[in-house]
């Protein structure tokens, strides 16, 4: 794969704006762990490699389990998470789907139940800024494995 531009020096301003949703997100109040299953989980959706390179080394950086990485992608299938991840996944698939699937009423309903409004509204925009990441990397073909995390 030949990378096409580097968007981060070509726009620099755009980077830091979504940086700046980065930084919102981290403080939110949602537990990094369950931010870092979204997404890792869009990003399996959306096909982007560097950004499934990038996620799963940062969830395993954060102390994820191996088992809870590789069930990820069969996530209605297994017991490894909780009702809150499960809806938090739920969701992810909903609004990254969402010119396919739409977001049902029954799926809101399920998730109100484990977040907040507040929560929910962060949820949906950790969803929007992954789906935005995705899009920019696979587009500009963005290499994967090169990523590494940062040293906690």
């Amino acid at each position: 794969m030949t990378p096409r531009i580097e968007y981060t020096k070509v726009a620099p301003g755009a980077v830091h704006a979504m940086n700046g949703l980065e930084k919102y997100l981290k403080d939110c109040g949602l537990e990094a762990s369950l931010r870092e299953l979204v997404k890792l989980r869009a990003s399996q959706i959306n096909g982007c490699a560097y950004c499934i390179d990038m996620h799963s080394k940062d969830a395993r950086a954060n102390g994820e389990s191996e088992q809870r990485l590789y069930g990820l992608v069969a996530w209605q299938e297994t017991p490894y998470y909780t009702q809150r991840e499960r809806a938090a996944l739920a969701w992810t698939e909903a609004v990254t789907l969402i010119a396919e699937n739409d977001v049902p009423d029954e799926l809101y309903e399920q998730v109100r139940e484990q977040f907040s409004e507040q929560e929910l509204v962060n949820l949906t925009l950790a969803i929007v800024a992954i789906n935005g990441w995705n899009r920019l990397a696979i587009s500009f073909r963005v290499v994967p494995g090169t990523y590494q995390p940062q040293a906690r």
